[in-house]
């Protein structure tokens, strides 16, 4: 099962990032969680750049990134009561092209108070609509001791689903 995690934030120490790092690190045997930095390296969302018949290597790094996994586990900062630009023009370049497509994903923040993040998250979760991703998780994770606790649930969630979305697609 390979888990592919996204940050939204572009901030190199972010709460966001590091949560992901630790759901890495607590990932059930035979859960792979592999991470990539193509988010920061794409150019704004513009069809006139593959109109013209070249795919950027970011575009298709990120792509790829998607692709491969069997779910995809989002950590999202809220910015002004929404999603990060950045997410936002990484999930524009993959609308078209079909990668999260009605892919199984998880969406969380890293945040010092349950309340916070939830305008962040209802934004990603109506972006990600635009796709049809199947969303299994989509709550803030308060970066306390129970933090452990929240992401092995949720990775566990992540994976029952997907191995679901999985053995359907073999049918």
């Amino acid at each position: 099962m390979r888990i592919a995690t996204v940050c939204g934030s572009l901030q190199t120490r972010s709460r966001n990032r590091a949560l992901l790092e630790r759901a890495a690190a607590v990932a059930p045997a035979g859960v792979e969680v592999v991470a990539d930095d193509a988010l920061a390296a794409l150019p704004l969302f513009n069809p006139d750049i593959e109109d013209e018949g070249a795919t950027p290597a970011a575009v298709a790094r990120w792509r790829r990134h998607l692709s491969e996994s069997d779910a995809v586990l989002i950590a999202c900062p809220e910015y002004g009561h929404s999603l990060p630009g950045a997410l936002k023009n990484g999930i524009d370049w993959v609308i078209g092209s079909g990668e999260l497509n009605r892919k199984v994903v998880a969406i969380t923040a890293a945040v010092l108070h349950p309340s916070r993040g939830l305008r962040g998250l209802a934004a990603l979760s109506d972006t990600l609509h635009a796709v049809d991703a199947q969303i299994v998780w989509r709550d803030s994770i308060v970066a306390d001791a129970g933090a452990d606790a929240a992401l092995v649930d949720l990775l566990a969630r992540l994976a029952e689903a997907a191995a679901e979305a999985r053995a359907r697609a073999a049918e």
